[in-house]
């Protein structure tokens, strides 16, 4: 490419040449030349396609997701053995974003599935039926322009794909082969709900390029004897939002990000168009663990390196999915599912095809690994016997909620903190904290009533005047307390008087096993745990800040709305409590007890990392093969606040810290958090290169300029966070 420099020079010579052209060897002006005879009138240009204006219609697009479709369900007919007739609008977003007809459609398939009613006595009392699978012809109709098509080896008859030309963007497609349309059923029931969406082909951008992406419609529900569309099927007991609490919202589909299989069907109102009874698995692979009806299959995919581990006791797991690593309890039900009116079908009728997603150990046949009595099923007609309703109905055999409930178990509320001179320990000051603690749901009668119980820590320290965590290494354990009256505990602490002033922060770490709705010690021989040791619950201690000198008090930067650009809500509609993917080691909540650990202020790799900064931490932990991610890796927004500035306007972190204390000295903030993901040699140069000090080249002091990041990564930058990143 020529440099611009270079463009410079060509143009003032040529500019030069010109000029002299235009002057007498003289030195005189030269005179005007006479007007020439006007020129012909060029020809009207033509009319754009189909007659409309240039601009009215689009063939291309940029993205699957900013394709729309129209199908009126009284325009068509999909179902039972009528004539088949397709008739259907498109339209895609323009450069300027905005919906104008799409034209040049050449291939199309049409699904069609039926919410049918379940007159046996095995299988849920309504399951999906996939049309074309019922008739043995596939599991749609392809519709294109010459009725015939090829797609995956394969080719046979379609529908012919007409567009309307007086009406851009507008197809009809009729079956004119003999016999009847793939998806048309005979055996269909027309008065009962059915879904139909449509899937296009051979769309590209405007460089020729083809479109990653699946191009889909969105599902239409209705009921083909009346044209009505319905609100429920009755079989919707999971919504798209539930899973992109993990998977994240794609933003080129709109669908569930991050899910490999078949690219993107990513809606479970799509998914079910192969994903029903009739897809099931050969006996080699049943035997591997495979499973495809849906809600057992999801099941089986979500019990993951669980039920792996489980192989010992006949639980069965493909390799595949054995690997998956799944972030909340697998007994909280209402993660996923519905608890709407009409949606709880789920609960109150369990089929052995749904359980047996996550119970792969019961062989119902024989009866063996149900229950003690090894009970045979040879349907599922008496499943809703036992676990309809009742202590075995999925709602309660899987405490769902109780994790929550059960963390009130042992509650701690922090009413005031003072100082006075030590009375044993000249020179120390003593910290006196007073809290209202309630046990199994009463007044603390004795600190000593919680003996026993796995973890009864405080958490305390300094939060210095910008906001920072400055943890105290020794903290009293509430049963080390006193009660003065009952649910009155007393605690103290002697330290320096350096640290006995400005605002101090105390908060919990507890956690405790539970059996018979009570909180109880763990491992003991003989009793029935509701959770047990390697699933406590964490108690609710919620953190207070108190002023030790009478200034102010500082809030937390984590606790502080303008600082911190994360919030608890997403962390827990992933992990459905942060106390879960904590108790192997706490028993915590919240941030403002995450952060007595993981500030910026307290050194020491952590599993594996050189830091414990929390978000450091938790950007490495979701950037590696521990921890598999489920959503896209820049995708901030599925713990970020929609529309979170990260940077501040002096180019630091909205959060404020300036520098991370590790083993050696102080790194910079920026480039750590970003160095989760970009981990190699030319990122760390790069890093360096702008500022920043690294694990290996630490600065001696934390009080360290900002890095350079933000001139260019910054919000709205040439290469700004936001536009390589999802950040709303």
């Amino acid at each position: 490419m020529m440099k611009n420099h270079n463009k410079s020079l060509l143009t003032l010579f040529l500019l030069g040449l010109f000029g002299l052209s235009a002057c007498s060897f003289d030195g005189s002006d030269g005179k005007d030349g006479v007007d020439g005879a006007p020129g012909t009138p060029g020809q009207d240009g033509q009319d754009g396609q189909n007659g409309q204006d240039a601009g009215s219609s689009v063939s291309t697009i940029f993205k699957a997701g900013d394709v729309s479709f129209e199908i009126v369900p009284a325009d068509n007919t999909l179902a039972g053995n009528n004539t088949f007739a397709l008739k259907f609008s498109a339209t895609a977003k323009n450069q300027a974003g905005e919906a104008k007809p799409l034209t040049g459609l050449d291939m199309v398939a049409v699904y069609s599935v039926t919410a049918m009613t379940n007159t046996s006595s095995d299988g849920p009392t309504q399951f999906w039926v996939n049309n074309g699978v019922a008739t043995g012809n596939g599991s749609s109709v392809y519709c294109t322009l010459d009725g015939t098509y090829s797609s995956r080896g394969t080719t046979g008859d379609a529908c012919t794909l007409v567009e309307d030309p007086a009406n851009p963007g507008t197809y009809t497609g009729t079956w004119e082969h003999d016999g009847t349309a793939p998806i048309m059923n005979p055996d269909d029931d027309l008065n009962a709900p059915h879904r139909i969406f449509l899937r296009a082909y051979n769309l590209t951008d405007d460089e020729g390029a083809a479109i990653a992406d699946k191009v889909l419609s969105a599902p239409v529900d209705y009921i083909p004897a009346t044209g009505e569309l319905v609100d429920s099927t009755g079989k919707d007991t999971v919504a798209d939002a539930a899973c992109m609490q993990c998977h994240g919202q794609s933003g080129e589909t709109g669908n569930i990000a991050n899910i490999s299989a078949h690219h993107n069907y990513q809606s479970v109102k799509n998914c079910i168009a192969c994903h029903n009874p009739a897809t099931q698995p050969s006996a080699e692979e049943a035997a591997e663990g495979w499973v495809f009806d849906l809600p057992a299959m999801i099941h089986r995919i979500h019990g993951g390196e669980h039920l792996a581990e489980l192989a010992q006791y006949g639980f069965k797991q493909t390799a595949e999915w054995g690997e998956i690593k799944y972030p909340a309890p697998i007994y909280e039900c209402t993660v996923c599912h519905s608890t709407d009116e009409g949606k709880m079908s789920w609960n109150q009728m369990p089929t052995r095809a749904a359980c047996a997603g996550c119970h792969s150990n019961i062989d119902f046949a024989s009866g063996s690994g149900h229950s003690d009595f090894n009970l045979a099923q040879a349907d599922d007609s008496q499943c809703a016997a036992c676990h309809g309703s009742g202590s075995l109905a999925p709602m309660q055999a899987h405490k769902v909620g109780k994790q929550a409930e059960y963390a009130n178990l042992l509650t701690v509320a922090y009413t005031a903190a003072t100082v006075a001179d030590s009375a044993t320990t000249p020179g120390m000051k003593t910290i006196t904290v007073t809290a209202d603690v309630t046990f199994n749901g009463a007044p603390l009668a004795a600190a000593s009533d919680l003996d026993g119980l796995k973890q009864v820590r405080t958490l305390m320290g300094n939060i210095d005047s910008n906001g920072e965590v400055h943890r105290w290494a020794s903290r009293p354990n509430l049963n080390t307390g006193s009660v003065t009256a009952p649910g009155m505990l007393t605690l103290t602490l002697d330290v320096d008087p350096a640290v006995a002033v400005g605002t101090l922060y105390v908060g919990g770490d507890v956690k405790y096993c539970v059996s018979e709705g009570k909180a109880v010690a763990c491992d003991v021989d003989g009793v029935d745990y509701a959770f047990a040791a390697d699933d406590t619950i964490g108690g609710n201690v919620a953190t207070a800040f108190f002023s030790l000198d009478g200034s102010d008090v500082v809030p937390s930067r984590y606790v502080d709305p303008a600082r911190i650009t994360v919030t608890e809500a997403k962390c827990n509609a992933c992990h459905s409590d942060m106390n879960y993917v904590k108790r192997g080691h706490h028993g915590v909540h919240n941030f403002d007890q995450c952060m007595d650990c993981h500030n910026n202020n307290y050194p020491g790799a952590h599993n594996g990392f050189d830091n414990k900064d929390l978000a450091t931490s938790v950007h490495y932990y979701h950037s590696n093969d521990v921890v598999p991610y489920p959503a896209p890796s820049t995708d901030c927004t599925v713990c970020h606040k929609d529309g979170a500035a990260l940077f501040a306007a002096d180019g630091g972190l909205t959060s404020g810290r300036r520098a991370i204390e590790v083993s050696n000295g102080y790194i910079t903030p920026v480039a750590e958090t970003c160095h989760a993901c970009h981990i190699s040699d030319a990122a760390m140069a790069h890093f360096k290169s702008n500022g920043a000090y690294v694990v290996g080249d630490e600065a001696s002091t934390g009080n360290l300029p900002v890095e350079s990041c933000a001139t260019c990564h910054a919000e709205g930058k040439s290469f700004g966070i936001d536009k390589f990143h999802k950040m709303q």
